[in-house]
């Protein structure tokens, strides 16, 4: 059931981490043999003075807000998921290791 926007407003702000839009990519670290998480918005709410699309570290996802955003599509309980997400998070940017996939057996 998607909750209306006023029901997820939190302090006066609408928080992208819990919006069906905001998605967590891979993006390649050093060498190629690396990877760092960032956070993007798929409604392209997210952009720089440039007009580029911004992605932000994963770390950070719990402070990303907005005072509104037309393309807002709540996932919840705003204030319980974001207590939990900020239990999880890491403190800091961390580079993870690439892993090579397998294809699936036939």
């Amino acid at each position: 059931m998607i909750a209306s926007v006023d029901q997820d407003i939190v302090y006066g702000k609408i928080y992208c981490a819990n919006c069906a839009h905001c998605k967590v990519v891979r993006v390649p670290a050093g060498d190629g043999s690396q990877y760092q998480l960032r956070v993007r918005c798929a409604a392209g709410k997210w952009k720089t003075k440039s007009g580029e699309e911004k992605l932000h570290k994963y770390f950070t996802l719990t402070r990303r807000s907005l005072l509104s955003c037309d393309s807002y599509l709540s996932m919840g309980d705003t204030r319980g998921y974001l207590r939990q997400l900020r239990s999880l998070l890491p403190q800091s940017d961390e580079t993870y290791p690439q892993v090579e996939e397998t294809p699936a057996a036939p």
